[in-house]
């Protein structure tokens, strides 16, 4: 009479390469050979086809596309499409940036602060800029191109001065 133990060490290796096969998950294919070689050893009496080791891989191939039909489908994702949110470690470091740069800001005559913060936060065109500051247009410019070289040079000194 065939034992379990006999069972197991005749087609246990087999089940799992054709589950390996089905699967292409060496976890998934333990599993899968395990519970054919325990549903097998249940209905041992009860074989349906002419050898032991069809019945075997049909029983494998049934509990393979038991599995499929109860899980979702599951697809690989890749990151072609990664998420446009920052992760929270790049949301501190813009918050950390931004209150750097505000900081800075603050540092500027009263002025240039309002012409840039027109021109960058508000994307207020230059002559506007001009006429609700009461200067000429190229005053707004220049304004805002100084704001906007110093705050660079700030950053870069910042960012290369020890801890």
């Amino acid at each position: 009479m065939l034992t379990f133990q006999d069972l197991y060490a005749s087609y246990a290796a087999e089940i799992y390469r054709f589950a390996y096969w089905l699967t292409s998950d060496s976890s998934e294919a333990e599993d899968i050979t395990s519970e054919t070689l325990i549903r097998a050893w249940v209905r041992f009496e009860v074989i349906r086809t002419e050898t032991l080791k069809a019945y075997l891989f049909t029983i494998a191939r049934n509990i393979y596309l038991e599995g499929k039909r109860k899980s979702p489908e599951q697809v690989v994702l890749y990151d072609i499409h990664p998420d446009p949110n920052p992760g929270p470690e790049q949301q501190v470091e813009i918050q950390s940036e931004i209150m750097n740069v505000q900081n800075n800001l603050q540092t500027f005559p009263e002025i240039d602060r309002t012409a840039f913060i027109l021109r960058v936060q508000q994307e207020m065109p230059y002559a506007e800029i001009a006429r609700a500051l009461g200067i000429s247009l190229s005053t707004a410019k220049v304004k805002v191109h100084r704001v906007r070289r110093k705050l660079i040079a700030m950053n870069l000194a910042q960012e290369e001065a020890p801890g």
